[in-house]
């Protein structure tokens, strides 16, 4: 259908994306990846963040956690991407 995994560019994009973390009260993946340096994130698409919304103390991983997921008060954590989280999409 042409959508991908939503990644907030903005305070507003991503309290869009908690809506819906909030009402399913699951954590979600957010289209944003580790990149080839350890301790630096980029869209999926390779593009370079300009808004961040890490919780506290994160990203932690350090090259152990690729993924972003989204915490039910809107902050990012980096996390393993193996891990079973909702996938919000957007279009």
């Amino acid at each position: 259908a042409g959508g991908c995994i939503a990644s907030p560019r903005n305070a507003d994009e991503n309290a869009a994306i908690l809506h819906f973390v909030k009402q399913f009260n699951r954590y979600a993946y957010l289209g944003i990846k580790e990149s080839l340096i350890p301790g630096t994130f980029q869209f999926l698409n390779g593009g370079e963040l300009s808004y961040t919304n890490w919780y506290s103390h994160e990203p932690s991983g350090k090259g152990e956690e690729e993924c972003v997921e989204m915490y039910t008060d809107g902050t990012w954590n980096d996390r393993r991407c193996n891990q079973n989280r909702l996938v919000v999409c957007q279009f």
